[in-house]
Protein backbone atom coordinates (compact mmCIF):
# COMPACT_ATOMS: atom_id res chain seq x y z
CA UNK A 1 0.00 0.00 0.00
CA UNK A 2 2.96 2.24 0.86
CA UNK A 3 4.18 1.69 -2.81
CA UNK A 4 1.20 2.83 -4.38
CA UNK A 5 0.53 5.53 -1.97
CA UNK A 6 4.22 6.69 -3.03
CA UNK A 7 3.78 6.75 -6.67
CA UNK A 8 0.50 8.27 -6.43
CA UNK A 9 2.23 11.30 -4.64
CA UNK A 10 5.30 10.87 -6.98
CA UNK A 11 2.37 11.01 -10.46
CA UNK A 12 0.67 14.28 -8.83
CA UNK A 13 4.04 15.74 -8.19
CA UNK A 14 4.73 15.50 -11.96
CA UNK A 15 1.26 16.58 -13.27
CA UNK A 16 2.00 19.58 -10.16
CA UNK A 17 5.14 20.28 -12.20
CA UNK A 18 3.92 20.82 -15.90
CA UNK A 19 1.11 22.60 -15.15
CA UNK A 20 3.44 25.15 -13.15
CA UNK A 21 5.98 25.04 -15.90
CA UNK A 22 3.57 25.82 -18.20
CA UNK A 23 2.40 29.10 -16.82
CA UNK A 24 6.05 30.24 -15.98
CA UNK A 25 6.57 29.72 -19.38
CA UNK A 26 3.51 31.33 -20.47
CA UNK A 27 4.26 34.31 -18.29
CA UNK A 28 7.63 34.79 -19.91
CA UNK A 29 7.09 34.43 -23.13
CA UNK A 30 3.56 33.83 -23.84
CA UNK A 31 1.27 30.97 -24.56
CA UNK A 32 2.72 30.21 -28.32
CA UNK A 33 5.79 29.32 -26.44
CA UNK A 34 4.30 26.54 -24.49
CA UNK A 35 4.33 23.49 -26.45
CA UNK A 36 4.27 19.80 -25.20
CA UNK A 37 7.84 19.55 -26.59
CA UNK A 38 9.05 22.55 -24.70
CA UNK A 39 7.55 21.33 -21.89
CA UNK A 40 9.17 18.07 -21.44
CA UNK A 41 12.45 19.60 -22.08
CA UNK A 42 12.27 22.20 -19.14
CA UNK A 43 10.40 19.34 -17.31
CA UNK A 44 13.15 16.39 -18.49
CA UNK A 45 10.85 14.00 -18.90
CA UNK A 46 9.54 12.38 -22.56
CA UNK A 47 6.56 13.68 -24.27
CA UNK A 48 4.69 10.37 -23.28
CA UNK A 49 5.17 11.53 -19.33
CA UNK A 50 2.91 14.47 -20.27
CA UNK A 51 0.35 12.54 -22.20
CA UNK A 52 0.07 10.70 -19.25
CA UNK A 53 -1.51 13.65 -17.02
CA UNK A 54 -2.49 15.45 -20.13
CA UNK A 55 -4.72 14.89 -23.39
CA UNK A 56 -2.78 17.82 -25.24
CA UNK A 57 -2.17 21.63 -24.23
CA UNK A 58 -5.62 22.48 -24.49
CA UNK A 59 -6.03 20.58 -20.92
CA UNK A 60 -2.74 21.93 -19.69
CA UNK A 61 -3.70 25.33 -20.17
CA UNK A 62 -7.72 24.24 -18.60
CA UNK A 63 -5.03 23.03 -15.29
CA UNK A 64 -3.41 26.70 -15.37
CA UNK A 65 -6.58 28.41 -15.92
CA UNK A 66 -8.08 26.04 -12.93
CA UNK A 67 -5.65 26.89 -10.69
CA UNK A 68 -5.93 30.56 -11.59
CA UNK A 69 -9.75 30.41 -10.73
CA UNK A 70 -8.60 29.18 -7.24
CA UNK A 71 -6.12 32.30 -6.82
CA UNK A 72 -8.68 34.83 -8.07
CA UNK A 73 -10.88 33.61 -4.93
CA UNK A 74 -8.46 33.66 -2.76
CA UNK A 75 -7.41 37.06 -3.82
CA UNK A 76 -10.72 38.41 -3.83
CA UNK A 77 -12.09 36.90 -0.19
CA UNK A 78 -8.74 38.72 1.16
CA UNK A 79 -9.54 42.11 -0.91
CA UNK A 80 -13.12 41.70 0.95
CA UNK A 81 -11.86 40.50 4.38
CA UNK A 82 -10.40 44.33 5.09
CA UNK A 83 -12.83 46.36 4.41
CA UNK A 84 -15.38 48.32 6.74
CA UNK A 85 -18.06 49.11 4.46
CA UNK A 86 -20.14 46.93 1.71
CA UNK A 87 -19.12 49.32 -0.73
CA UNK A 88 -15.07 49.73 0.26
CA UNK A 89 -15.10 46.12 -0.19
CA UNK A 90 -16.77 45.96 -3.67
CA UNK A 91 -14.22 48.77 -4.35
CA UNK A 92 -11.29 46.31 -2.90
CA UNK A 93 -12.39 43.59 -4.76
CA UNK A 94 -12.52 45.68 -7.80
CA UNK A 95 -8.75 46.64 -7.53
CA UNK A 96 -7.57 43.52 -6.51
CA UNK A 97 -9.26 41.91 -9.52
CA UNK A 98 -7.55 44.06 -11.68
CA UNK A 99 -4.15 43.75 -10.20
CA UNK A 100 -4.67 39.93 -10.12
CA UNK A 101 -5.13 40.14 -14.34
CA UNK A 102 -2.26 42.64 -14.88
CA UNK A 103 0.29 40.65 -12.79
CA UNK A 104 -0.39 37.17 -14.10
CA UNK A 105 -1.38 37.86 -17.84
CA UNK A 106 -1.03 34.72 -19.04
CA UNK A 107 -3.21 32.97 -16.47
CA UNK A 108 -5.76 35.17 -17.23
CA UNK A 109 -5.68 34.53 -20.70
CA UNK A 110 -6.18 31.04 -19.81
CA UNK A 111 -9.10 32.03 -17.67
CA UNK A 112 -11.15 33.84 -19.85
CA UNK A 113 -9.33 34.21 -23.55
CA UNK A 114 -8.16 31.05 -24.98
CA UNK A 115 -10.36 28.56 -26.06
CA UNK A 116 -11.32 25.81 -22.92
CA UNK A 117 -14.22 23.00 -21.81
CA UNK A 118 -14.68 25.21 -18.51
CA UNK A 119 -18.22 26.57 -18.21
CA UNK A 120 -19.66 28.40 -15.41
CA UNK A 121 -23.04 26.63 -14.01
CA UNK A 122 -23.08 23.23 -15.07
CA UNK A 123 -22.88 20.18 -13.61
CA UNK A 124 -19.59 19.69 -14.09
CA UNK A 125 -18.27 23.26 -13.54
CA UNK A 126 -14.87 22.72 -11.48
CA UNK A 127 -15.12 24.13 -7.59
CA UNK A 128 -12.47 26.74 -8.42
CA UNK A 129 -14.49 28.32 -10.91
CA UNK A 130 -17.54 28.56 -8.53
CA UNK A 131 -15.63 29.54 -5.42
CA UNK A 132 -14.35 32.66 -7.86
CA UNK A 133 -18.16 33.59 -8.94
CA UNK A 134 -19.16 32.95 -5.43
CA UNK A 135 -16.83 35.39 -4.25
CA UNK A 136 -17.58 38.29 -6.27
CA UNK A 137 -21.81 37.44 -5.79
CA UNK A 138 -21.46 38.04 -2.33
CA UNK A 139 -19.90 41.17 -2.46
CA UNK A 140 -22.15 42.21 -5.27
CA UNK A 141 -25.57 40.81 -3.26
CA UNK A 142 -24.14 43.01 -0.23
CA UNK A 143 -23.37 46.29 -1.93
CA UNK A 144 -26.59 45.40 -4.21
CA UNK A 145 -29.12 43.93 -1.94
CA UNK A 146 -31.22 42.98 -5.55
CA UNK A 147 -33.02 39.66 -5.71
CA UNK A 148 -30.97 38.50 -8.77
CA UNK A 149 -27.79 39.05 -7.36
CA UNK A 150 -26.43 36.41 -9.61
CA UNK A 151 -27.03 38.39 -12.93
CA UNK A 152 -25.52 41.80 -11.48
CA UNK A 153 -22.41 39.38 -10.51
CA UNK A 154 -22.36 38.73 -14.22
CA UNK A 155 -22.29 42.59 -15.13
CA UNK A 156 -19.88 43.23 -12.76
CA UNK A 157 -17.75 40.76 -13.68
CA UNK A 158 -18.18 41.55 -17.32
CA UNK A 159 -17.20 44.97 -16.50
CA UNK A 160 -14.63 43.98 -15.22
CA UNK A 161 -12.88 41.78 -17.60
CA UNK A 162 -14.10 44.61 -20.26
CA UNK A 163 -11.42 47.18 -18.45
CA UNK A 164 -8.90 44.45 -18.09
CA UNK A 165 -8.81 43.38 -21.69
CA UNK A 166 -9.36 47.21 -22.99
CA UNK A 167 -6.68 48.11 -20.76
CA UNK A 168 -4.43 45.45 -21.97
CA UNK A 169 -4.95 46.24 -25.60
CA UNK A 170 -4.15 50.20 -24.94
CA UNK A 171 -7.62 50.85 -26.20
CA UNK A 172 -8.28 52.97 -22.51
CA UNK A 173 -6.84 56.22 -21.25
CA UNK A 174 -4.57 55.20 -18.58
CA UNK A 175 -4.53 57.92 -16.64
CA UNK A 176 -8.03 57.56 -15.72
CA UNK A 177 -7.82 53.91 -14.75
CA UNK A 178 -9.48 54.62 -11.20
CA UNK A 179 -11.68 57.11 -12.47
CA UNK A 180 -13.26 54.17 -14.50
CA UNK A 181 -13.00 51.87 -11.43
CA UNK A 182 -14.30 54.55 -8.91
CA UNK A 183 -17.23 55.36 -11.48
CA UNK A 184 -18.40 51.30 -11.90
CA UNK A 185 -18.21 50.84 -8.02
CA UNK A 186 -20.60 53.67 -7.50
CA UNK A 187 -22.87 52.35 -10.42
CA UNK A 188 -23.44 49.26 -7.92
CA UNK A 189 -23.47 51.16 -4.67
CA UNK A 190 -26.33 53.42 -6.20
CA UNK A 191 -28.01 50.57 -7.49
CA UNK A 192 -28.49 49.61 -3.31
CA UNK A 193 -29.56 53.11 -2.66
CA UNK A 194 -32.01 53.70 -5.42
CA UNK A 195 -33.60 50.27 -5.01
CA UNK A 196 -34.80 51.10 -1.49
Amino acid sequence: MAFEDRRERERAARRRLIITTARTLAEAEGWDAVTTRRLSTEIEYSQPVLYKHFTGMEQIAEAVAIDGFGELAEVIGGARSGAGTAGDALAQIAHAYLDFARNNPAVYDAMFTRATTLQFAAQDTPPQLSAAFAALHQAVGKVAGEPDADTLTEVLWAALHGLVTLGRTGRLRPAYDADRLRLLVDKFTSTRQTSR
